[in-house]
């Protein structure tokens, strides 16, 4: 539950709003199959070898950091972090979750994979998740700092918290070893080991890796198959919130039409797929430009839509000369984050790196304009929006650039609301819906409707 969007992994949460996380846990039936009816509540459940192990993750408070600075600590009271970042994990574990993974973050200066009360006393024996517990990557050695310090304190502190599963990047003898080691010497129980095998082993039956131990590929061929892109490109347009339509209400200026003779597009995001689809895609950063995987960029699907006779002009940065002389009946700026995952996208300033801005005052200033953002979270706009015509929060659209250019000239309507708030300035945050200092540019459950046309 991203509770400040100057957090790196904001795009890895589905809202502000716990409610809104709580609902999204029914990707977890998509992914494992639909738990039957009647069954025992915490007990993990995957239906057959075309399903996948679900993880929820990271148990708890991964998204109220201060600051918004991954991996660092939750200052909540107890009330605060089971009112909020809680209750998704009961959603999880009754729709049969198979695993969960703990969080790099702290609770109150707790590290979590060491936080026993909260993975053992609670998690297992007062929700009675059933599934196995998972470090998150070289998550034990992250007990300490600096990491790995004191590598046979951290594999005691996180294996009597309740950890079952760890994940290690390279070494895998060195934890092998030092368990052993400890419990021999008692230091870790065996009834321990015994309950995090029993849970591992559960997954493994329930999954059938027993009887079919290796992946089932009858479906690799559907990977990007046109039935899925149509999909993906759904989503995209339902997902694009419309937040600005016209410098006044009653002179819209979505939809645009097909038909003007010469429009620009402009913007160091309207060509880029790598940015389109942001970090953890083919690569953990992500990637700039157009050579990462298949896809359509807002600038061809742009093409691809309007009349055979409109003019598409394309310029990354253009100056305002070149707007001015060229006659454009409006142009399309397409501006925001490069690719990013984990640390490398916290930010302090949550400002649209240049050239974005002076893209946007050079056009904005001179033709009338939509502002298409792309970004994994609210970015500082307000000192632009006067200038800016219509402006859509696009978010991380991915490979299905098309599904932008659906909405923006009218096959659809934009219905799409903010999951998240709006902030004016960085000064108000963390600042989310229920908030008493809540004053944003854009509330939560904001967004301008069009209809087709």
């Amino acid at each position: 539950v991203c509770r400040d969007p100057r957090w790196g992994r904001c795009y890895e949460s589905y809202s502000e709003d716990p409610k809104i996380v709580q609902a999204m846990t029914e990707i977890i039936p998509g992914l494992q199959g639909e738990i039957p009816a009647g069954s025992p509540n915490g007990v993990p459940f995957v239906s057959g070898s075309k399903r996948v192990v679900a993880c929820a993750k990271h148990f708890v408070g991964d998204g109220g950091t201060t600051n918004g600075i991954n991996e660092n600590n939750t200052e909540i009271s107890k009330n605060g972090l089971f009112r909020i970042h809680m209750p998704a994990y009961y959603n999880s574990i009754i729709k049969g979750v198979a695993s969960i993974m703990i969080s790099y973050s702290s609770w109150n200066g707790v590290k979590m994979h060491a936080n026993r009360e909260l993975i053992t006393s609670y998690l297992k024996n007062t929700l009675r998740f059933r599934g196995f517990v998972i470090t998150d990557y070289e998550g034990l050695d992250r007990i300490t700092t600096p990491p790995h310090a004191n590598y046979s304190y951290s594999v005691e502190l996180g294996i009597n918290a309740g950890i079952d599963m760890v994940m290690i990047a390279s070494n895998y003898t060195e934890f092998s070893d030092i368990l052993t080691l400890q419990v021999q010497n008692k230091i870790i129980p065996m009834s321990r080991i015994d309950d995090a095998v029993k849970r591992i082993l559960r997954v493994k039956f329930v999954m059938g890796l027993f009887e079919k131990p290796m992946a089932d590929t009858s479906l690799v061929n559907e990977i990007g198959s046109q039935e899925h892109r149509k999909l993906a490109r759904e989503a995209v347009r339902k997902s694009l919130v419309l937040l600005k339509n016209g410098k006044s209400a009653d002179k819209p200026l979505l939809p645009v039409s097909k038909k003007a003779p010469k429009i620009l597009v402009a913007g160091s995001n309207a060509d880029n797929l790598g940015y389109q689809c942001g970090g953890w895609t083919i690569t953990w950063q992500g990637l700039s430009g157009n050579n990462l995987t298949t896809g359509t960029t807002i600038l061809k699907a742009i093409k691809n839509t309007v009349d055979p006779a409109t003019q598409v002009v394309y310029k990354e940065n253009p100056d305002v000369e070149f707007v001015k002389s060229n006659k454009f009946s409006y142009a399309i700026v397409v501006v925001g984050e490069p690719a990013y995952a984990e640390t490398f996208g916290d930010s302090l300033n949550l400002t649209i790196p240049e050239p974005g801005p002076s893209t946007i005052a050079n056009v904005c200033g001179s033709v009338k304009c939509i502002v298409v953002v792309i970004s994994g979270r609210p970015v500082v706009i307000q000192p632009y929006l006067a200038s800016i015509d219509a402006l859509v929060a696009a978010w991380l659209p991915g490979t299905e650039g098309q599904g932008v250019a659906d909405v923006l000239f009218g096959d659809y309507g934009f219905t799409g609301k903010l999951a998240r708030t709006w902030f004016k300035t960085v000064d108000q945050l963390p600042m989310n819906v229920g908030d008493s200092h809540y004053d944003p540019l854009f509330p939560f459950g904001f967004g301008l409707t069009t209809k087709p046309t």
